[in-house]
């Protein structure tokens, strides 16, 4: 019974300290989330301070999930910091909870903290980040452009000088678009001609259309070997226009994933980052174990400072591990599962080492 207490006293210290140092990490975040959204509207004089005030709301959550590995390192040192203060570790150890046992039951609620973070706040994240991104696309240069991918292949509407085009391709292979239909209308939407062809070379914003048939607003047919096909868009351009990835929910991850590959663009971006969310429990528990592991080598009576200092250079240093290997996985030099998978695997090895024997401290 009084274990059951002591655990019910562990957790709620826990959160309490999870919560208030979220809310300090959400106030930073606002407060330089809001100078540069008021830097991106100086120039627009129908805007008022309501709009970047509401996007940077919008915003705050994608930009607190990228950061709670963070917050959970900084919770877990705050959490012992407040016990080794009152002396409460050794009550601990005297009621039959060692050292090792606070860090289960710590890792066991930072897990269960970890489901809820990729399962309800990612959907809510993702979900308030579409809806930024589609106000303030509304004041971006590039508004006048679209491209869909859907079952159908991948579809781009483009504005050039006084043309609109719709252009339509079944799939990717490299920089090619296979089986191409190209419609181009005046500033009207009248139409002005349609270019059929098997393929077109995009590797820059001039397309190399080969063996196309064009046919004009009068049905009259041409055939072109070799037709260039100025756009505003390339095959760098095409796939950037898909890599704000945090706009979309598992769900839609899964099902862009499904598409991308349909038309033959790259996934790596997509499988890298569903790996990334569905680590992030495993990457809290590490980070809540790393944190302990300092703060009980390190006595917090004699330096609280010098700890803290030593727990976010850790939480640096490990954040550069992730980010390269990130890299590693985008640039297709490791597998993506690898890319993600392998940082937390030797962090855990770490954090057994660690361990071993914490009971003695």
């Amino acid at each position: 019974m009084y274990n059951k207490i002591y655990l019910r006293h562990i957790y709620n210290i826990y959160l309490s300290r999870f919560f208030y140092v979220t809310i300090i990490f959400s106030s930073l975040i606002f407060i330089l989330n809001i100078l540069e959204e008021l830097k991106f509207f100086s120039n627009v004089d129908s805007v008022g301070i309501g709009y970047p005030l509401l996007l940077t709301l919008l915003n705050l959550p994608s930009i607190l999930f990228e950061i709670f590995p963070f917050i959970i390192l900084i919770t877990t040192l705050f959490f012992f910091i407040k016990f080794q203060e009152s002396n409460e570790i050794l009550i601990f150890k005297n009621n039959g909870i060692n050292n090792l046992k606070i860090i289960f039951y710590i890792s066991s609620l930072v897990f269960i903290i970890g489901i809820l973070i990729i399962t309800l706040f990612h959907f809510i994240s993702s979900n308030m980040k579409h809806t930024y991104l589609e106000f303030k696309n509304k004041y971006t240069l590039d508004q006048k452009y679209l491209a869909v991918i859907n079952e159908n292949g991948l579809w781009i509407k483009d504005k050039l000088n006084d043309k609109i085009m719709i252009l339509h391709a079944e799939n990717i292979d490299k920089n090619f678009l296979k089986n191409i239909v190209i419609t181009v209308y005046d500033s009207e939407f009248r139409n002005q001609r349609n270019i059929i062809a098997p393929e077109a070379n995009i590797s820059n914003k001039i397309w190399k259309i080969k063996n196309a048939i064009e046919v004009d607003n009068v049905g009259k047919k041409e055939t072109n070997d070799m037709l260039e096909f100025e756009t505003n868009f390339d095959y760098l351009k095409i796939n950037s226009l898909f890599s704000n990835l945090e706009s979309l929910n598992i769900f839609q991850l899964v099902e862009q994933k499904n598409d991308f590959e349909a038309v033959g663009l790259s996934v790596l971006d997509i499988k890298v980052h569903l790996n990334k969310i569905f680590s992030v429990p495993v990457s809290l528990v590490i980070f809540s174990i790393l944190s302990s592991i300092v703060m009980f080598n390190f006595k917090i009576n004699k330096s609280k400072s010098l700890t803290l200092t030593i727990g976010i250079l850790l939480s640096v240093i490990i954040y550069y591990i992730y980010y390269f290997f990130s890299l590693m996985g985008l640039n297709n030099k490791v597998p993506a599962v690898v890319a993600v998978w392998l940082p937390n695997l030797i962090l855990i090895l770490s954090c057994l080492i660690g361990i071993a024997n914490i009971n003695e401290k």
